[in-house]
């Protein structure tokens, strides 16, 4: 009896175990397509991950999330023959999903293929119309192409879809800054005063936009009434893009009304689309009276479905003291880029508030505390309208204050 158990057990070993042992050993399509993912975005093992999918291709050829998440890895790996050639396949072979659509889009798109990434996403879009993934790709496409006019479209069609779309929102605004052509403008600026100056300031602002193959140039002539007098001043900004991630703002001015504005003046600063909707700023204006003033200015702003929240301060150092500024600037949006109502609320003076003469005062910390709010909106899309209105209450003199009211009023027309 012992001998037969004993058999009987050798029998089921010799016949079971093996299945057993492969069974545990055996790894489906799916398994290995996690272990994939995992690699590659947990450890950052882009040569097992590719190593993984192949061998989860190899169990199941037409497995379409499998074939993207390979094209994927060769264009990470900068393996781009080899990326084209798995996507080609998914599209002829496969039933192609937005996913893949978008990463097919990307590879042609970093590889600065642009012609043939808005084919390629032109496609996905008759499949999946609204999507928002694919529109917003299409439209960062378009944009970096210096395709403004399509760009525009695109994006608001995606707006017009999802108003809160963040990512969307800021896109439109930097596709904005490049959409226009030609502008020409004119602001008008209204300053009465309770206690610091008896009669009222009046500025009045011509501006020409013209948008280039480096970025928009701006020109402009600001004529100012100010002390019973007048004064003309005459500037120049341009906001040239570096890459897909920075562009900069260089401006310079000069008048010879002393008193009225500073002699000259110029500014520099760099900004960065940052990840998560988020942009920041660095840089310093200067202006010059009878002396130089020197400050320096950083922002932080962030993108929130139909809002955009900014705070920006400015620095400016002199022998006797460092004077600080701050600013925090909130929008919202009703529309599109140039559809929205703006709240400011901040403390200190900067060369921002053009219409005070108290930066020339550096000897002492001057306290100003500022809230204002602008109304912006567009008529037919070419008519874009500013309505603004600002308060003051500044120390003008060392434990003197007044009380300052603005209001103006702009119009812009592009074609």
């Amino acid at each position: 009896m012992i001998q037969k158990s004993f058999l009987r057990k050798t029998l089921f070993a010799l016949t079971f175990l093996p299945l057993f042992s492969y069974s545990q050993e055996f790894k489906s399509s799916d398994d290995l397509f996690q272990e994939a993912r995992h690699k590659a975005f947990e450890e950052k093992d882009y040569t097992t991950a590719k190593k993984l999918a192949l061998q989860a291709l190899d169990q199941s050829p037409e497995y379409a999330d499998i074939a993207v998440f390979l094209g994927r890895i060769y264009t990470w790996n900068d393996e781009t023959e080899e990326a084209r050639k798995v996507f080609q396949n998914v599209e002829k072979n496969m039933d192609p999903s937005p996913d893949f659509y978008l990463a097919y889009t990307s590879l042609e798109y970093w590889n600065d293929n642009y012609k043939e990434a808005v084919s390629i996403i032109d496609r996905g879009l008759i499949k999946y119309p609204k999507n928002e993934e694919l529109l917003l790709l299409k439209a960062k496409v378009l944009n970096w192409n210096n395709s403004y006019k399509e760009a525009s479209k695109t994006i608001k069609e995606l707006l017009a879809i999802n108003p809160k779309n963040t990512e969307a929102r800021e896109l439109a605004n930097r596709i904005e800054i490049n959409n226009t052509k030609n502008a020409i403008g004119v602001n008008y600026n209204y300053s009465h005063f309770d206690k610091q100056f008896a009669d009222d300031w009046h500025q009045v602002s011509v501006s020409y936009k013209r948008q280039t193959s480096l970025g928009s140039l701006i020109f402009k002539v600001n004529y100012a009434n100010k002390f019973k007098d007048n004064g003309v001043q005459y500037e120049v900004e341009a906001y040239p893009r570096l890459s897909k991630t920075f562009y900069m703002y260089v401006g310079g001015g000069y008048s010879d009304s002393d008193g009225i504005f500073p002699k000259y003046r110029t500014g520099a600063s760099l900004y960065a689309n940052l990840p998560k909707s988020f942009e920041a700023e660095l840089g310093y204006r200067q202006l010059h009276f009878s002396d130089d003033v020197w400050m320096f200015t950083g922002s932080i702003g962030k993108y929130y479905k139909n809002y955009w929240f900014n705070l920006r301060a400015f620095v400016t150092p002199s022998n006797n003291n460092i004077s600080h500024s701050y600013t925090f600037t909130t929008r919202y949006y009703t529309g599109d880029a140039n559809n929205y109502l703006s709240l400011a609320i901040g403390t200190g003076i900067s060369p921002e508030d053009f219409n005070n003469n108290l930066l020339e005062d550096t000897t002492y910390k001057l306290k100003s505390f500022k809230i204002g709010a602008d109304y912006n909106f567009s008529i037919n899309e070419l008519n874009l309208i500013s309505i603004g209105a600002n308060y003051y209450n500044q120390e003008y003199r060392p434990n003197q204050k007044g009380n300052q009211f603005d209001v103006s009023v702009s119009y812009s027309r592009k074609f």
